[in-house]
């Protein structure tokens, strides 16, 4: 099967990873999650992933501890889910290095950009812990960050949703999913893909995102192989 992304950031929320639980992790998730990555890997795709902490900890849902602190906790929430995730990769025998935006040395490497890009270029999967390092901005942000920093052809976000709806399809029945939509759209409709940092960030460095479901983990081979699922969002071109 080929390839039509070589190089992808991979946003999985933390939500997604607690399956059906709603909190914490389930590892026949993170097992069947993993079993799709390799399956890329396999076939060269390299792998940047950003993880979510929802599953633990959102720092922005908290109303009674400051905000800055909050972020914090959150960002350790997604470290959790990294070596989680880590280990499930691990066991599919897929080489992994957690890359951390907050130094904690005895426990992952601190995020570095060249060496990123020289563990995608060995065939290694970077999983990114700790959001930006910065309280105030999502884990989104981080995925369009990192997406940008290591030149990743495409961010894959992987989501509870089958794509982008021109409405909340949990609530609206005749919510009207979009195969094409531009960041523009996203920004002045508030679509709900992304923060608008995270959004405008895409746009301004022109990189794509799909929006598709992880109710079949192997969703992510199909987006990677460039079959028709979920919501293309990208910056509409001057002669488009």
């Amino acid at each position: 099967m080929p390839l039509k992304y070589k190089r992808v950031l991979l946003k999985l929320s933390g939500e997604a990873l607690a399956g059906d639980k709603g909190f914490g992790i389930d590892y026949d998730v993170i097992r069947t999650i993993s079993q799709s990555i390799q399956k890329c890997v396999a076939l060269g795709a390299q792998i940047g992933i950003v993880v979510g902490g929802g599953n633990f900890f959102r720092g922005r849902s908290s109303d009674q501890i400051d905000r800055t602190r909050a972020d914090h906790m959150g960002m350790l929430a997604t470290v959790m889910n990294a070596l989680a995730l880590a280990d499930g990769l691990e066991a599919q025998q897929v080489p992994v290095r957690v890359q951390t935006a907050i130094t904690m040395q005895q426990i992952a490497e601190p995020y570095i950009r060249g060496r990123a890009i020289r563990h995608l270029e060995k065939g290694r999967v970077v999983i990114f812990g700790c959001g930006t390092g910065n309280p105030y901005f999502s884990t989104d942000t981080a995925s369009s960050l990192r997406a940008a920093e290591i030149d990743a052809d495409i961010i894959l976000k992987a989501t509870m949703v089958d794509g982008v709806y021109d409405r909340d399809p949990h609530k609206y029945e005749a919510a009207v999913r979009y195969d094409n939509v531009s960041f523009q759209e996203v920004l002045e409709k508030g679509l709900g893909v992304m923060d608008s940092t995270a959004a405008a960030m895409c746009r301004d460095n022109n990189i794509p995102v799909l929006v598709f479901s992880l109710s079949n983990p192997d969703n992510i081979l199909a987006a990677i192989s460039g079959e028709q699922i979920g919501t293309i969002v990208k910056e509409e071109k001057a002669d488009e």
